[in-house]
């Protein structure tokens, strides 16, 4: 016997209420099963246990609050019932690979407009991280590859993705050899039905964690299935850089390759690729009066 109507009751009870107490006696009474046979019932309908669920979902929150509002670590950590600080940030670590501080200042405004990914992570030196933990996997490719025998693929596992969902693998660097520098990040990339957007992406920030250059390729992404292509981001490193990000990302759907990678000098020839709004946002009022479909 299913009981997929007492169970979505109960998804929904828990996602509204993060924030608050949630025990087994609570939430079994709003679907009026005994705590024994809700447990049970969960576990099998969703496939891990109420509380594990309910952990994996706070963390999640956490990390969209850590995005997307200036709120304390700690008070974040206290908002979702952890009992503290320290407990939060190994919770938070064993799931998105970065602890929360390094989560935020790396993650935030990687895409314009919007805001681990993780599993266990197959590749050497780099992090596998993103905005949906449980919608993407990231490992080594022995089978696809541009030269070598190996290549990293990030792939999405659900056809289903709300906005502001990606996954990413980077690296982070220190700024402190590429000061008044124009650096090129490059590689080669191959994809397969991607139905939102991949690109590389090169962020440049202070050591407060400010975004001081960014280029995501989001004015020129890369979609559909495509060959082994070579693209590039070009930024100048100024003088208050601190931390350099490099990576690529997928949004949404589909599955790409990474391979080649390279991070070079180049000189003032050579144009820089830095976000200019006007190449993403419209410059006019669109469908303003509602009619157009």
């Amino acid at each position: 016997m299913t009981h997929s109507k007492e169970i979505q009751t109960a998804l929904e009870y828990i996602e509204m209420n993060l924030c608050e107490q949630l025990t087994l006696d609570g939430i079994s009474k709003v679907v009026g099963f005994s705590k024994f046979y809700f447990h049970r019932t969960f576990q099998r309908e969703v496939g891990i246990s109420l509380y594990a669920f309910i952990r994996k979902r706070r963390l999640a929150s956490a990390a969209s609050t850590l995005l997307n509002t200036n709120i304390s670590i700690l008070d974040i950590a206290l908002t979702y019932h952890f009992e503290s600080q320290e407990s939060f940030t190994r919770a938070f670590k064993s799931i998105y690979q970065l602890p929360p501080g390094r989560y935020r200042s790396a993650i935030k405004d990687l895409i314009t407009g919007g805001i681990s990914v993780t599993k266990q992570n197959e590749i050497k030196d780099w992090i596998i991280t993103g905005t949906a933990p449980d919608k993407y996997q990231a490992r080594i490719d022995t089978s696809i590859y541009h030269m070598g025998s190996k290549s990293a693929t990030i792939y999405s596992l659900t056809d289903e993705f709300s906005n502001g969902e990606y996954g990413t693998i980077m690296q982070q660097m220190s700024a402190k050899n590429f000061i008044g520098k124009r650096m090129r990040l490059s590689g080669f990339v191959k994809t397969h039905d991607v139905e939102g957007w991949c690109g590389l992406w090169f962020r440049v920030d202070s050591a407060l964690g400010d975004t001081l250059k960014l280029d995501n390729m989001q004015s020129r992404s890369i979609t559909g299935t495509t060959e082994w292509n070579n693209y590039s981001c070009v930024l100048d490193i100024p003088e208050n850089g601190a931390i350099i990000n490099i990576g690529i990302l997928l949004y949404g759907k589909g599955q790409t390759w990474l391979d080649n990678v390279s991070f070079q000098e180049v000189d003032n020839n050579t144009p820089t690729t830095e976000f200019v709004p006007e190449e993403v946002f419209p410059d006019h009022l669109l469908n303003p009066l509602f009619e157009e479909i």
